[in-house]
């Protein structure tokens, strides 16, 4: 049974009917919060998740509010809400044809953000919680994880958009008494992903040779099911109001390790050649990939104690397990 109290506390997830978002509804609703999903438009029905299934509760539309931005009309959707997840965003694409990429992230991931964080302290709404990423912190590692009191320096737009959104919600923060949490993550995985993840699977599955047997990096990962549970906790514990939090699954992996693992998970053989580092950086230059071969030789570590150790969080799944729901989907997929 799922608490349909009227009186119970809202909890308006934006980007309700992507990777991330729609499973937080499912999680939501299954541990019996109230949920309002914020949609862009009416057609994005909700579905049910890989993670969680829901019977009845994900049926029916979300609230519309149209593209994102700084003149969103959010009054529909902020009324009685008690605490938003801000997961909206325009994420870091493989090939941008934006004339100017910076502004496009700005205008989705900072003047957006800013402008729903204003809207719902005007509205009453108590906390917000903001998606951001490690790439805030950077894009890669040379020695020790990246920690929370680590100075930001992003690499890229889609970093820097962030960041500046982290740093206008504080000023929203200290102007309104809103409350403010942020998670910052690495690459999210898990049944439903886009991007990436699964384009590696397939190229395990394919039988493609990957050159990338000397890599000797670790990178850290965060699981589907291991993101909803801390955006959950991020929401309801009130220690969290104010804080900045990273998050990983806590297993630290290799590229090799990865693309083993996921093969023996997948029942085929890793096709694993051995070149360089530095010929496969020249190659990805040359490629125009540059950001893609990076993301897959250096290494781009998250020490994510801070939220263990003070609000508790522990991770409910483990890599090994991320990696075999996420390869299972894969397979019934096919």
């Amino acid at each position: 049974m799922h608490n349909t109290d009227p009186a119970m506390p809202i909890l308006a997830i934006s980007g309700s009917s992507g990777f991330v978002g729609n499973a937080l509804c499912c999680e939501l609703l299954v541990r019996g919060y109230a949920v309002r999903r914020i949609v862009r438009r009416v057609k994005e029905s909700p579905r049910s998740s890989p993670l969680t299934k829901v019977e009845g509760e994900v049926k029916g539309e979300g609230v519309p509010v149209g593209d994102i931005g700084s003149d969103t009309n959010w009054s529909n959707v902020l009324e009685k809400v008690d605490c938003v997840v801000h997961l909206a965003a325009r994420v870091h694409v493989l090939k941008d044809t934006a004339r100017d990429p910076l502004n496009e992230f700005r205008r989705t991931n900072t003047a957006a953000t800013e402008h729903l964080a204003r809207c719902a302290a005007q509205a009453g709404v108590r906390r917000l919680v903001f998606m951001s990423t490690i790439n805030v912190s950077g894009t890669k590692t040379t020695g020790a994880p990246f920690t929370e009191s680590d100075p930001a320096h992003p690499g890229n737009s889609y970093g820097i958009s962030k960041w500046e959104a982290e740093k206008a919600l504080a000023h929203v923060a200290n102007e309104t008494g809103l409350e403010t949490v942020i998670l910052r993550s690495p690459l999210i995985y898990g049944p439903d992903a886009k991007g990436k993840f699964p384009m590696l699977i397939k190229a395990i599955v394919h039988h493609t040779p990957l050159p990338l047997a000397s890599i000797n990096n670790r990178r850290s990962l965060l699981y589907l099911g291991n993101a909803v549970d801390a955006l959950v906790l991020a929401a309801t514990h009130p220690i969290a109001a104010g804080k900045t939090f990273f998050l990983s699954d806590g297993q630290d992996v290799s590229t090799p390790e990865l693309i083993r693992q996921l093969a023996a998970e997948m029942g085929v053989p890793a096709r694993l050649l051995h070149c360089p580092p530095f010929l496969l950086r020249t190659m990805g230059r040359l490629l125009g990939k540059a950001d893609s071969v990076s993301g897959l030789i250096d290494s781009l570590q998250i020490d994510s104690s801070a939220i263990r150790r003070e609000l508790g969080w522990a991770p409910p799944y483990s890599l090994e397990q991320g990696l075999r729901a996420t390869a299972q989907w894969y397979r019934n997929q096919r």
